[in-house]
């Protein structure tokens, strides 16, 4: 078992436990609790389907609300929904929301919990990996708005985070792959993990994956203690994101392929503009392509790299860039040439 905190100035703190069947240990000696307006369970509809007969067995008579499935209902209709499923089961403060389910289910839910009565305790239970090792570590909640991801949200640390490998075996290979995106990215500021991935045998591999999960969440909760609100070093964690979000928003492919693609283009420019360590981010590339097993060239719709919220000036495009083993630096560019270098470097790669 491994278990991490952060502690915030706000005496928040943020427990996260891996283990295996962490979810029955920790929630079913629970249920009485979240009865009678206690708790709610928030879930999607193919979470549910899977696992809706554990939550009867563990969790049998505590309120579920069920929301559609997909990356397009992460919004504030759905919020706002169920914040009325929030009220309908008469939470009250000291009550608790368990987020069942993904990334969208675990920013929707923290964001709803941060709002409710403002404020009340979230338990995150990841079931993707892309969960696991990033999404529900650090706090960050939010709905899209406007075509913008991510536009309405807040810092709000759940009380606990709950991460059980059973979870992966559920997994298709493409939601592993999506996971895998944010734990190369991990590897580029974690050169023992950058080691651990470029000598596995096989990345999809569920036991190495369960295996590298707690290093991975390790890594993020040390960042995510020294920087709770992104002043600073947390940036880190933006590496192929400004690219990648632009990507995923004019593309159907997952978040975790987005980022990356995103590391693979804003490498390059890091290469064109900072001092760099070439072999290492070579070496980083071809991990990006090793886990894409695709090199099909994405959509490049980078006019919403524009709408990132790293921007700093009007007109221009922030991007946290990887320059060498553990170490990254913020690149500034006008728009105009971002777009055309992007562009250039996408017809060298592909």
């Amino acid at each position: 078992m491994k278990t991490c905190k952060i502690e915030e100035r706000e005496a928040r703190e943020s427990v996260i436990v891996c283990r295996k069947n962490v979810f029955s240990a920790e929630l079913a000696p629970l249920r009485e609790e979240l009865l009678g307006g206690g708790g709610i369970i928030f879930t999607d509809s193919n979470v549910y389907a899977l696992y809706h007969a554990q939550i009867e067995k563990e969790l049998g008579g505590v309120p579920v609300f069920v929301m559609p499935a997909g990356e397009e209902q992460k919004n504030t209709d759905t919020l706002l929904a169920l914040l009325g499923a929030m009220k309908k089961a008469d939470l009250r403060r000291n009550s608790r929301l368990i987020a069942l389910g993904g990334g969208v289910v675990g920013d929707i839910g923290g964001l709803a919990a941060s709002l409710y009565m403002r404020g009340i305790p979230c338990i995150q239970v990841p079931t993707t990996l892309l969960a696991q090792v990033d999404s529900s570590v650090g706090g960050k909640t939010a709905v899209d708005f406007g075509g913008v991801k991510n536009l309405i949200g807040a810092f709000y640390p759940p009380a606990r985070v709950l991460a059980d490998p059973v979870f992966l075996k559920s997994l298709p290979r493409r939601e592993l792959r999506c996971g895998l995106g944010e734990i190369v990215k991990h590897g580029a500021l974690c050169f023992p993990l950058f080691e651990k991935l470029s000598a596995a045998p096989d990345l999809f591999d569920l036991d190495f994956l369960a295996d590298i999960v707690p290093e991975n969440i390790s890594f993020k909760a040390s960042v995510v203690r020294k920087d709770p609100h992104e002043k600073g070093l947390r940036r880190c964690l933006n590496l192929g994101h400004t690219t990648g979000h632009a990507v995923e928003l004019s593309s159907d492919l997952s978040h975790g392929e987005c980022v990356l693609w995103g590391l693979i283009f804003e490498s390059k420019l890091a290469e064109r503009h900072c001092r760099t360590e070439k072999n290492f981010l070579t070496k980083l590339r071809g991990l990006c392509r090793t886990v894409l097993e695709s090199g099909e060239k994405p959509p490049l719709g980078l006019g919403s790299a524009l709408l990132d919220k790293k921007n700093t000036a009007f007109g221009s495009v922030t991007l946290a860039v990887p320059v060498a083993p553990e170490k990254f630096e913020i690149l500034q560019l006008p728009f105009a040439q971002y777009e055309r270098e992007i562009r250039e470097i996408a017809e060298e790669l592909c």
